[in-house]
């Protein structure tokens, strides 16, 4: 529109075009944070773009985010991570959460994106075996080392009692489903495809029960399962090559003897770590991820990788490693071809993880210690139950986190006392100790120290190698009922691990909660935002 100087314009004429000039700045200026987009009419503009690249990743991938940040810094990128379990990142993309990256440990988990959720560009930036650590004396002692091996002598080993060993929980970690899957596959005979058909084999059912039954621990993600090998008395663990080329690092720097590593001939689980783009029609945002991408896959972002103890070669065997990393002495072999195995389809993956969790694993004895102290009442209580609810319900089966029949669950409630525990010897039947639960009402102090003696006391006598035993204990206050030296004596009295799970919710001191779960070789959840979160992700460590 063109104002003539010779004509007369209305002041509510110039009012109009003066909004219309604001408006289309507004519209066209974007963000004041953000960085300049393109001009290009396909161009939608980026939701709520602060100017961040985030990538959601698993969290068995952490260990490579140096490698990618210290790029994006000399480049000018803000690039920022978080991580989640690989079923938890399905998740959250299916909900329409916003990222613009997603490294997944496994392309398996790519296949249950709803088709809403745009993946594009996914290329595969390493690869890690998922095999057997074991304490060379004790690989020596079961004849695994210098000689050819079968998951069936694995199985063999266990069944005799000669073997324990600790692995990540194959329903909320890669790790753990990866080396799941890989085990369903070798011992139902390396079929082509492994079908619904094979997981109703009632041989390889009680093959696989067995094989669990030798599991003493049980993590809820990959980090954790080294810290507690680290921390703990356990002689074996189911882990990426470079999760036990960590161990091994840290055994030998602290003078413990180091584990061996076990590649079962039949067949050995693969994953291969694919990096995509997350398509939210940003050109600007694809091109900072085609950069970052380019630059992993470069000679120097594999050189980095491999530094890590990731295998950057696809396929066959590799003379040219640095041995200092890739260590011969610790069983790594990479002159050894590895057999793959082959992964089967989304639904039967889902099948498998559910069969797992009803069927195979070995069952727990989990005591509860729920907080009813006075400043539980109202939104803290409310919350409480609903968490209790979750993972006391068949909702817990949208999560593959669900008790099973064999399962033992006690409820210690306490407040300025502890009080008799609610007891069911029934995973499937729950109904009665939610019922108690729902109706019990929060007054009171916090004895948080007794109420962990007595769930320590309950646990002492359970035979440890029928259940995995743990104490979820759940407080929002300061431990003022009780000492932790009170709790530590009785601990020590028992000489056994168990491990204690802590969550912090409301004005829970951390420090209190890291001091028992240090005791215990367990860990600390935040549960101040999110309880039923944390509940859920205690259930996968249990």
């Amino acid at each position: 529109m063109k104002l003539d100087e010779n004509k007369n314009v209305s002041p509510f004429s110039i009012f109009i075009v003066i909004f219309i000039i604001a408006m289309l700045i507004v519209t066209f200026s974007g963000s004041g944070n953000s960085k300049k987009t393109s001009n290009k009419n396909e161009q939608t503009p980026y939701v709520q773009d602060d100017g961040k690249f985030r990538i959601i990743a698993s969290q068995e991938n952490k260990s490579m985010e140096e490698v990618v940040t210290n790029y994006a810094k000399s480049k000018g990128y803000d690039v920022e991570f978080e991580y989640a379990g690989s079923l938890e990142i399905m998740q959250k993309l299916n909900k329409g959460e916003k990222y613009d990256a997603v490294w997944l440990s496994n392309s398996i988990w790519g296949y249950m994106l709803d088709s809403s959720v745009k993946m594009t560009n996914s290329k595969c930036t390493n690869i890690s075996p998922v095999i057997f650590g074991i304490k060379k004396s004790k690989a020596e002692e079961l004849g695994f080392v210098g000689k050819t091996v079968y998951t069936k002598d694995i199985v063999k080993a266990i069944q005799d009692g000669k073997l324990k060993f600790s692995m990540s929980n194959p329903t909320v970690t890669n790790s753990g489903a990866s080396a799941y899957l890989g085990l369903l596959s070798t011992l139902a005979g390396n079929p082509e495809v492994l079908t619904k058909e094979h997981l109703e084999n009632a041989e390889l059912k009680n093959n696989l029960k067995t094989l669990f039954s030798g599991m003493e621990r049980s993590s809820g993600d990959e980090e954790f399962l080294e810290e507690l090998f680290l921390n703990g008395n356990y002689e074996a663990v189911v882990a990426y090559e470079s999760s036990i080329i960590d161990i091994n690092k840290k055994l030998q720097e602290n003078g413990k003897e180091t584990l061996y590593a076990i590649y079962p001939v039949d067949g050995v689980s693969i994953s291969d770590s694919p990096f995509a783009y997350i398509d939210n029609k940003n050109t600007e945002k694809k091109d900072v991820f085609e950069d970052i991408q380019t630059y992993i896959l470069s000679n120097e972002g594999q050189k980095l990788l491999q530094q890590k103890g990731k295998r950057t070669w696809y396929g066959g065997t590799n003379e040219n490693v640095d041995k200092s990393i890739f260590n011969p002495d610790w069983g790594i072999d990479t002159n050894k071809y590895i057999s793959p195995i082959k992964y089967p389809s989304t639904e039967v993956i889902k099948l498998a993880l559910n069969m797992y969790q009803t069927e195979l694993r070995k069952p727990v004895h989990v005591v509860f210690c729920l907080d009813y102290s006075g400043s539980m009442s109202g939104e803290g209580e409310r919350q409480l139950k609903s968490a209790m609810d979750y993972v006391l319900t068949e909702k817990a089966a949208n999560d593959f986190i669900q008790f099973a029949e064999g399962d033992k669950i006690d409820v210690i409630p306490f407040s300025s006392i502890v009080k008799e525990a609610w007891s069911a010897k029934n995973g499937n039947q729950t109904a009665d100790l939610l019922e108690k639960i729902n109706k019990h009402k929060s007054t009171g102090t916090t004895a948080l120290y007794l109420a962990c003696e007595k769930a320590v006391d309950l646990l002492k006598d359970e035979d440890m190698n029928k259940y995995n035993v743990s104490v979820v204990l759940m407080t929002d206050g300061q431990g003022n009922v009780g000492t932790f030296k009170g709790l530590e004596a009785e601990y020590k009295k028992i000489n056994k691990q168990i491990p204690v799970y802590s969550i912090m919710f409301g004005e829970a001191m951390e420090s209190q909660l890291k001091e028992i779960s240090n005791m215990s070789n367990g860990k600390v959840f935040d549960g101040k935002t999110d309880l039923v979160k944390a509940f859920k992700e205690v259930r996968g460590y249990n």
